[in-house]
């Protein structure tokens, strides 16, 4: 053969060894190992692969993925707690072969092709996974395991550890997916731990149905009362509120109160302003009238005085004449005794001229005072006429000033009357306290001023000389009661409540008597003058 055929031959022959090695070499995964016995021993391939030829050996695969088993015990078949309660419980558990050459051989010389299959795997380890589960259940009661199911779990992974390795079998989780204590309709009552769990069951529901009893009560009774204590805030809120707006309509009617007193009264001191100028400036027309009519009932008086004087100083002229005319003893006689009534008449005319010069000072000055009754002056016989008449003119316009003042002063009552009406009562009870209160000093300082001029108090304090009642007492049943400093007190105030009214009394009698005495000695005097 040539060198060349026997490289094609080699070259063949690689081939088919290629094509042989890759018909007969096994690859591992992830998720699945392989076991290869046979020629060689075992051999364990958990990742790369191996050359299995055939006839020589046998290649078994060992799922590595994580295999749900379901686990549910209710009912008869359910758990045993360790306060002798039943419990139905629902756990997933989550098993997978252990990622070790030992525990991959193990698991393939024990489980075979179950790890494919989670049923068949769940079938054959179910009975450990129930003994975990009573085992740790019996451990702990009810309450406990409720509480504590991480605990609960986590034990149950550490018993299955043990017995999962002969197996090359590990515990990846456990889920405790359903926990509910079992009714009593599925217990049997002949069973013991039956029995002893239903008793304490029992007690427990009724227990909890009287605290749940008790806590619906009391939760009636808070809400009772925060129902209460909300209503009761509710009131005081609207009680506020009505304090709120009655006191903003009390203020607001106290200063529409005071607005409409101060209008009122500058109402009425503008017509009180108006009607003083308006008598001002009438008593000024009606005092300018009585001046110009004084005036000229003067200037009257003056020229009849002058036309009496100059008859009269006729009259004696011609009596001169006529005494010189006539016989002189008898003329002279006549003439002297003439002379002297015209001397008499001229000294009555001076007199009178005099008392009407005094009169008119007199008159002058009454006028300069201001005062109203000083027309009144007493003129001759001739003159009384007008002095009643001008009396009289003077009296109807004080009337009517005195009207004019009084209706101004009645508006302005009625304006403030109308104001305070327009008051409510509380700002009507303020207004008279405050006037109470502003007149209480000026009464006590004129019910003691009586006591001011006692110049020395003597005390004789004499009991038993009154007569008694039968109630056990003077006029007042606290009078023997009360010191002497007392009595001496009440006798100043009631003379100071009294002497008012007693000197009043005088004055009036006083007055009356005067008038009385000084009408007699005008008479007099009138009668005196009308003789001379």
């Amino acid at each position: 053969m040539s060198y060349l055929s026997w490289i094609i031959l080699a070259l063949a022959l690689i081939a088919v060894v290629v094509i042989l090695i890759g018909w007969w070499y096994e690859r591992a995964t992830n998720e699945v190992s392989l076991v290869k016995t046979g020629l060689g021993g075992r051999h364990v391939v958990l990742d790369g692969g191996t050359i299995a030829i055939p006839f020589f050996n046998t290649v078994s695969r060992v799922n590595m993925q994580t295999l749900r088993i379901p686990v549910v015990r209710s009912g008869a078949q359910s758990l045993i707690t360790l306060d002798k309660l039943r419990i139905d419980v629902g756990a997933e558990f989550y098993i997978s072969v252990v990622p070790e050459r030992d525990a991959i051989a193990r698991a393939v010389q024990t489980l075979g092709d179950r790890t494919f299959n989670p049923d068949q795997l769940g079938s054959l380890i179910e009975g450990m996974l129930v003994d975990a589960l009573r085992t740790i259940a019996a451990q702990m009661d009810m309450d406990e395991l409720h509480r504590h199911r991480g605990k609960f779990v986590a034990e149950i992974a550490s018993t299955l550890s043990t017995p999962l390795a002969r197996y090359g079998l590990q515990v990846d989780s456990v889920s405790l997916i359903s926990f509910d204590q079992t009714p009593f309709s599925a217990l049997d009552e002949n069973n013991a731990f039956n029995a002893e769990g239903m008793r304490k069951l029992a007690e427990l529901v009724a227990s909890s149905k009287k605290e749940r009893a008790q806590i619906e009560s009391e939760t009636a009774v808070a809400v009772r009362a925060a129902e209460m204590e909300s209503y009761r805030r509710k009131l005081e809120i609207e009680l506020e509120e009505r304090r709120s707006e009655i006191t903003q309509t009390q203020e607001i009617e106290t200063l529409l109160a005071r607005q409409l007193v101060e209008v009122a009264q500058r109402k009425s001191e503008a017509e009180e302003s108006a009607a003083h100028a308006r008598i001002a400036m009438e008593q000024s027309i009606e005092e300018a009238g009585l001046r110009r009519q004084q005036a000229v009932r003067e200037q009257q008086i003056k020229q009849a005085y002058g036309i009496e004087i100059a008859e009269q100083d006729h009259k004696i002229a011609l009596s001169e004449k006529q005494i010189e005319g006539t016989k002189a003893d008898a003329e002279t006689k006549r003439a002297q005794s003439h002379m002297i009534e015209v001397e008499e008449a001229l000294e009555t005319q001076r007199r009178l001229s005099e008392a009407d010069r005094k009169k008119k000072l007199s008159l002058t000055a009454i006028e300069q005072q201001g005062e109203s009754d000083s027309l009144r002056v007493k003129y001759n016989s001739e003159t009384e006429k007008q002095a009643a008449q001008t009396q009289s003119l003077i009296k109807r316009e004080a009337a009517e000033t005195l009207r004019v003042t009084m209706q101004a002063e009645a508006d302005g009552m009625a304006a403030t009357i109308a104001a305070e009406n327009a008051r409510s009562q509380e700002l009507h009870d303020l207004e008279l306290e405050r006037r109470r209160l502003k007149a209480m000093p000026e009464i006590l300082r004129e019910m003691v001023k009586p006591a001011e001029k006692i110049d020395s108090i003597r005390v004789n304090h004499i009991s038993g000389l009154t007569p008694q009642n039968s109630s056990g007492g003077g006029s007042n049943g606290e009078g023997d009661a009360s010191s002497p400093m007392a009595s001496v007190l009440r006798s100043v105030m009631d003379m100071a409540v009294g002497f008012p009214t007693l000197r009043k009394l005088g004055d009036e009698i006083s007055e009356t008597f005067d008038r009385g005495s000084g009408s007699g000695s005008g008479s007099s005097k009138r009668k005196n003058k009308d003789a001379g």
